[in-house]
């Protein structure tokens, strides 16, 4: 498998994404993403036949890696990239839900699927050239919270990572929380 080992990276490829745009704790992708390579079969069987249990696995073995972290950079939160309610229930699930709750339940932190929503329907992105993947996207997420939330550090989850236009628009949803502090990981990362 193309491991990244970004999570030992402080100043890795996924955190460059994000220098000059917004303020992003930590980044990290597990595995690397090549077109027709095994990690690209891997998220098409997780995303698009139903096989879930990949994201477990995938979950399961990257929250192993991000132990070696958690006190240098403590999540209160695991938060994934929601779907829009008509795209889940096209799909019967979200992609990275099961691996959000693997890295959860790992990090023994919680498991956070109703604060970040998205608003509108998008196609999806994996369609679409980096141009087009980044337009348009700014306020499609909005956030649902309390008190409870101020002041968290929350860990954003998605299945592959590009230009970062969905996760930047993630995070400046979650940053109308006060106080909050966000950092991303994700499956993989385009190489």
């Amino acid at each position: 498998m193309p491991l990244t080992y970004y999570h030992l990276d402080p100043k890795n490829e996924a955190v460059k994404k994000f220098y000059g745009k917004i303020d992003i704790q930590f980044a990290a992708a597990f595995l690397y993403f090549n077109k027709k390579g095994i990690v690209q079969e891997l998220i098409h069987n997780l995303k698009y036949k139903g096989h879930q249990e990949i994201g477990s696995v995938l979950g399961s073995w990257y929250s192993e890696d991000l132990k070696e972290i958690r006190f240098e950079v403590p999540f209160d939160a695991i938060i994934p990239v929601p779907l829009h309610k008509r795209k889940f229930k096209e799909r019967g699930y979200n992609q990275v839900t099961t691996f959000g709750k693997e890295i959860a339940l790992g990090l023994d932190i919680p498991f956070e699927e109703n604060i970040l929503i998205r608003k509108l329907y998008t196609k999806t992105q994996s369609k679409k050239n980096l141009l087009g993947r980044s337009e348009n996207i700014g306020n499609i997420f909005d956030v649902k919270f309390d008190e409870t939330h101020h002041h968290k550090h929350f860990l954003i989850v998605d299945d592959v990572f590009t230009t970062g236009a969905t996760i930047e628009a993630c995070a400046r949803a979650l940053l109308k929380i006060p106080g909050a502090k966000i950092s991303m990981i994700c499956m993989a990362m385009a190489h």
